[in-house]
């Protein structure tokens, strides 16, 4: 998310740090790129116009236009406003009340919503510990009940039995009876959705919050809709009063425009991002994060988090004493590849890391990105077990039988084998020379791995 406008407004701020001195027509510049960055990011005139008008104020006053790194205090300004437009603090679920704590899920068909709900209540499990109950109120799209039935028995989260002809405020009545009567700590409400908004839905959605009366009403919408997310958002919260969002498909939006509109159209918090498919690719929206990643500050907070979550400790530490002494085979590599999958993937690593966006297209050119390490993956999986343990074992014969398997040209093989060789004599210099000497050492060793090298 937000590709196209980190980009764009890297170009911009660059042209700005080029200048020793800013003069007002210089900022004034800049603030026309910055309104037409974010209006081709669609993000709403009304929100483009406001964050303007306030960016110029702050940052055409002399102690700016005067300071020591003008364009360092403009970008500081620019941040600032990003972040008090997307809601300045993270805001939390809403769990203050006695249990079990309704959660009332809602939003247009197709936006992710039944998936969202799912992905929530593992969340409050692995992170919170809370138990919690799923019901289906979409009595209207085929097999919607079934489908998050599949989903809370994948994820090991009760959900509540179908009766088939039941009505959503009937099923609504028994799912907090048996919510209350089960000792479950959240009851989650996924209401049905609609192609589009009508008064027989926001009828429904109005019923069922009286009778559920749920601590939270979130709204889940779709990112890649654009400036539709918004208009969406503006109605749902007219209707019915939402008091959270969270936002789908992050992952596939370059624009990012509606996350930075719909708190300031709603004045409603955005609380989660699904940044992915998998149940556990949903994260809490951390304004000042997000303002980082749009500005290509990177988000080193969220990467350590993420990195923390998915490793295993004992696994690093058996890891680090292998690599020290050079013993680094397919095996670990393997394992290395499926946590960065975990992670996100190499691109969502990447881009978390400060200035990322600079180098972006001299790795595309050197084939790092998502597919290369997906074939990387394919050729060890293509090996025996003993050929992933012991590299060495790897002949031109191996390697031809390898590379067919893997679907693969025999040069992949080869550049892998030979980035495997290095990595191990790289460990093993490390664990030698200790912390004194090691910028040193990597820094030659950079310089011998071949183009698109790990």
């Amino acid at each position: 998310m937000f590709t196209s406008l980190t980009d764009s407004l890297g170009g911009i701020f660059g042209k700005l740090r080029g200048k020793g001195f800013l003069s007002e027509e210089d900022v004034g510049e800049a603030m026309r790129e910055v309104r037409i960055a974010l209006l081709e990011a669609d993000v709403a005139l009304p929100v483009v116009k406001d964050f303007i008008a306030a960016v110029r104020e702050k940052a055409v006053g002399a102690e700016v236009v005067k300071s020591i790194a003008p364009a360092q205090m403009v970008i500081k300004i620019v941040q600032d406003e990003l972040t008090r437009i997307l809601g300045s603090e993270s805001q939390e679920l809403n769990l203050r009340a006695n249990p079990p704590v309704v959660i009332m899920m809602c939003g247009l068909q197709g936006s992710g919503k039944t998936t969202t709900t799912g992905k929530l209540a593992l969340w409050l499990k692995t992170r919170q510990k809370k138990k919690s109950l799923l019901a289906s109120l979409d009595i209207y799209r085929p097999a919607a009940q079934q489908q998050l039935e599949t989903l809370g028995r994948q994820m090991q989260v009760d959900t509540l039995p179908i009766v088939p002809g039941e009505q959503p405020l009937a099923i609504t009545k028994r799912a907090v009876a048996e919510a209350k009567a089960g000792g479950y700590d959240v009851l989650f409400l996924d209401t049905a959705g609609r192609l589009h908004i009508d008064d027989t839905l926001m009828a429904e959605l109005q019923q069922v919050k009286a009778l559920g009366n749920p601590t939270e009403t979130l709204l889940v919408a779709d990112a890649l809709t654009g400036q539709d997310a918004v208009n969406v958002a503006r109605e749902f919260h007219a209707k019915i009063g939402i008091t959270g969002i969270v936002l789908t498909r992050i992952d596939g939006d370059a624009r990012g425009g509606a996350a930075l509109s719909m708190r300031s159209v709603t004045g409603q918090p955005i609380k989660f991002l699904g940044t992915g498919e998998k149940p556990s690719e949903i994260e809490p929206f951390h304004p000042d994060r997000i303002a980082q990643r749009i500005l290509g500050m990177g988000d080193i907070v969220s990467l350590v988090e993420r990195a923390a979550e998915e490793s295993d400790v004992k696994e690093a530490e058996r890891l680090a004493r292998k690599m020290k002494t050079g013993e680094f085979n397919f095996n670990d590599l393997y394992k290395q590849f499926k946590t960065i999958q975990k992670m996100g993937g190499l691109g969502g690593v990447m881009g978390m890391l400060p200035g990322i966006g600079k180098l972006k297209g001299k790795m595309e050119e050197a084939g790092m990105d998502g597919s290369l390490m997906k074939r990387q993956m394919a050729i060890i999986l293509s090996m025996t077990k003993r050929e992933r343990a012991y590299p060495k074992l790897l002949n031109p014969s191996r390697k031809n039988r390898i590379a067919q398997g893997a679907g693969v040209t025999v040069d992949e093989v080869n550049r892998l084998t030979k980035q495997m060789k290095q990595m191990g004599l790289m460990m093993k210099k490390m664990g030698k020379i200790g912390k004194r000497g090691m910028m040193q050492e990597l820094a030659s060793m950079q310089k011998q791995l071949p183009p698109g090298g790990m």
